[in-house]
């Protein structure tokens, strides 16, 4: 998949792996998708303003006493990673690795690369993790943000649910 010139890695994992995939990554950007109130341990090699916590439910509809992914959830993402300086991978973990991680990385390679194919990205993440199953709520919110026509929600349709599982298969994925 050729997204650009300039090429960083986005990696994904469960919130287990965060320490251990710092670790191996060498990652300094750290992306946090969990529910409110779930505890979450920043490794010591990522600086606190290098950390961005979102507080969001994995769900696609409405639900009392959830957070459903929404507009300021997707900014709050894509501001950050535009603040990315891709000297070093990002990270990102949800509780399992499997939905909210794999959209906020989908929206990531998306906003990135402006001009890369949804379809390859989302190919790409397929092939990379069996287990990956993007939050269609959150990629829906920022295929509208982004101004993808539909093209991001059709990706991520088309590669469908991944594989079942407790904790999914961790990834990294060029990006750029």
């Amino acid at each position: 998949m050729n997204l650009s010139t300039t090429r960083a890695r986005v990696h994904v994992c469960s919130l287990a792996r965060i320490g251990e995939a710092v670790e191996e990554t060498g990652a300094r950007s750290l992306v946090t998708l969990l529910n409110n109130g779930t505890p979450v341990t920043r490794p010591p090699a990522i600086r606190p303003e290098r950390h961005l916590f979102i507080a969001m439910s994995d769900i696609i509809d409405p639900m009392e006493g959830h957070i459903l992914p929404a507009e300021r959830h997707v900014r709050d993402l894509l501001r950050f990673v535009g603040d990315w300086d891709r000297s070093a991978p990002l990270l990102i973990h949800c509780f399992a690795g499997v939905s909210r991680s794999t959209a906020a990385a989908f929206i990531t390679a998306c906003a990135l690369g402006p001009t890369c194919s949804e379809s390859e990205i989302a190919k790409a993440i397929r092939a990379a993790s069996p287990t990956a199953t993007p939050n269609s709520r959150l990629v829906a919110v920022a295929d509208s943000i982004l101004g993808r026509s539909g093209r991001m929600t059709d990706a991520v349709a088309t590669i469908g649910r991944g594989e079942t599982c407790e904790v999914g298969v961790p990834f990294g994925l060029e990006v750029g």
